[in-house]
């Protein structure tokens, strides 16, 4: 065989190659946002709905007619326990991404199992409705693609953490695109390393870019208010602010 012949083989040879691995990265993206998705998705629905089911249960009646209510008990903050690891204890309602049915559960700690279950919290940080910064972190892509849409989320909106205590609810103040070293984000007062914290925030994080782990999407946001689980939420706010 002559020279050319062995170069246009040659040539010929990696480009079905290089064909082939294209191929095998399209089928494992489709494979990844889709069917491992969707299953994955619906084991953390699951999720949801036990955690649903034991803070209901664990929920105060509201007071019947005529009867005169308990007084008051301490803020709900005051109750919030330490969550044992891998455990999950809350969950994450996000209306912009997908209205009242958008939600997710949230586990302590942020391991590869952990993450792999739903979104984490980080243990070093403040629990739901502390003063302090309450880090919760989720993956993007795989994993049932908890917050592949995260970059959607918008300064103003509301996002929603449930525990059996109470209904933290925080409004997004803006969000940032830093890379993985920069964990100056999961500080108390975000990014102000050695500040003591005055307000009560809680710090989404997700990869970035959505396919990619190049660096990190990160969202804040500051406690609005706390609503006891007896009094529940206010009709409309976890309406999607996309449909409004």
């Amino acid at each position: 065989m002559s020279a050319g012949g062995i170069v246009r083989g040659t040539v010929g040879v990696v480009g079905e190659l290089a064909v082939t691995a294209g191929v095998v990265i399209v089928l494992f993206v489709v494979w990844q946002l889709g069917y491992d998705g969707v299953v994955q998705g619906r084991a953390q629905s699951g999720v949801v709905a036990g955690l649903e089911q034991r803070f209901g249960a664990a929920t105060p009646a509201a007071p019947q007619a005529g009867v005169t209510p308990a007084a008051p008990t301490a803020p709900p903050t005051a109750t919030e326990a330490q969550p044992a690891p891998g455990v999950a204890f809350a969950i994450l309602r996000v209306p912009r991404l997908g209205g009242p049915t958008w939600s997710k559960p949230v586990l302590q700690g942020t391991g590869l199992d952990v993450l792999a279950q739903g979104l984490g919290h980080y243990p070093s940080t403040a629990l739901p409705g502390q003063v302090g910064n309450v880090a919760v972190a989720g993956h993007r892509a795989g994993h049932g693609n908890p917050l592949i849409d995260i970059d959607a989320i918008r300064e103003g909106d509301v996002m929603v953490l449930e525990t059996q205590v109470a209904y933290y609810v925080y409004r997004v103040t803006g969000h940032e695109i830093v890379p993985p070293t920069h964990v100056q984000v999961l500080e108390p007062v975000p990014d102000q390393p050695g500040v003591a914290a005055t307000t009560a925030q809680l710090t989404l994080t997700s990869c970035d870019p959505r396919y990619g782990s190049t660096n990190r999407y990160i969202v804040f946001s500051r406690l609005e208010r706390t609503l006891p689980r007896a009094q529940g939420l206010p009709a409309g706010l976890l309406d999607d602010p996309a449909g409004a």
